[in-house]
């Protein structure tokens, strides 16, 4: 049977699956209920929370960050190999930044990009790389409850997104069609300032300052390099599933992708064997309640794949990550 042959047949009992199912698994979610706190009109944050979540493109296929919530993995080094360059993270002695962590970049980058909006239709200043959020609307967007711990909680997730390093290694060519190699590298997030009262640890004023190279991919590009992400991505309770998402949300689209089981767990920098990944990616199939996609599990020439498909069911797009037809 062919790669296309495959495809639509993993298609059909997909299809099938939702049908039956609609598109939910009774047992094993993973994705959590919303805070309480949403239901409650809010003063406080309805300007940064009604921006629609967006994430940079360039780094939703592999992750720039850990997908478990106990492991720190401190001084840990993570490469991706590219067919043009490298892609490499590094974790400082007080750990490596979480997939959680990086809720609060997916905000200053969404912040971010809506400035942009406003400033390219002549509404609003050109903005500037510092973002300036309180913890209400911190713990608003990214659907969290308020709960205590506000200063030490939000001092360690900046922390560790400030020390996780990223390099990023690319060869191209240049206008004059010279080929060069260009490498950057900085941090997450480039500097925090978080000022909190002495006696109560209370936040009061949070300043972030997003990288260079999220700021160019936002504000410098003609259009902004970024995707808007569904705003239950924050449910969504495992690392591996939130990672799953990404991946679908490029690779997907609003239509289907193919990847082998062993590309995902090459791609998502899991310390984990690829024995226990496989099992964690088979319990979100068996749940298949991702935001926007549907999953399912095809054997594939190599090894299992993993079938994401837009609800919508828009589209085809088959590839194993690499640009070629899966299978």
């Amino acid at each position: 049977m062919g790669d296309a042959s495959k495809l639509r047949a993993a298609l059909e009992k997909l299809g099938e699956s939702v049908a039956e199912n609609g598109g939910r698994a009774s047992r094993r979610a993973s994705v959590r209920k919303p805070p309480k706190t949403e239901s409650q009109p809010s003063f406080f944050a309805p300007a940064l929370y009604d921006v629609g979540t967006k994430d940079s493109r360039s780094i939703m296929d592999v992750a720039v960050f850990r997908l478990s919530k106990k492991d720190k993995r401190p001084g840990d080094i993570i490469r991706y190999d590219m067919p043009d360059g490298f892609v490499q993270v590094s974790a400082g002695p007080a750990g490596m930044a979480s997939v959680w962590d990086y809720d609060i970049v997916l905000m200053a980058v969404s912040h971010l990009t809506a400035a942009t909006n406003r400033w390219r239709a002549g509404k609003g200043d050109k903005p500037g790389r510092a973002f300036r959020p309180n913890v209400a609307e911190i713990l608003k967007f990214c659907r969290r409850g308020d709960g205590g711990k506000q200063h030490d909680d939000l001092v360690a997730a900046l922390t560790r997104l400030s020390t996780t390093h990223v390099i990023v290694e690319r060869t191209r060519k240049n206008r004059a069609g010279r080929v060069i190699t260009v490498t950057e590298g900085e941090g997450l997030i480039n500097r925090y300032r978080v000022v909190s009262g002495a006696a109560t640890g209370k936040v009061d004023a949070v300043e972030i300052e997003l990288p260079d190279w999220i700021y160019r991919e936002v504000v410098e590009m003609e259009r902004p390099d970024v995707l808007t992400v569904h705003p239950d991505y924050f449910l969504i309770e495992p690392g591996v599933g939130r990672f799953l998402y990404r991946l679908a949300r490029r690779a997907a689209g609003r239509g289907e992708a193919m990847w082998s089981f062993r590309t995902i767990y090459e791609h998502s920098g899991s310390a984990s064997s690829f024995k226990e990944f496989s099992r964690m990616l088979r319990k979100l199939v068996e749940a298949d309640d991702l935001p926007e996609y549907a999953i399912a599990e095809q054997e594939g020439q190599g090894g299992p794949m993993l079938v994401m498909r837009h609800r919508s069911g828009l589209g085809v797009q088959c590839t194993d990550g690499s640009g070629q037809p899966g299978g």
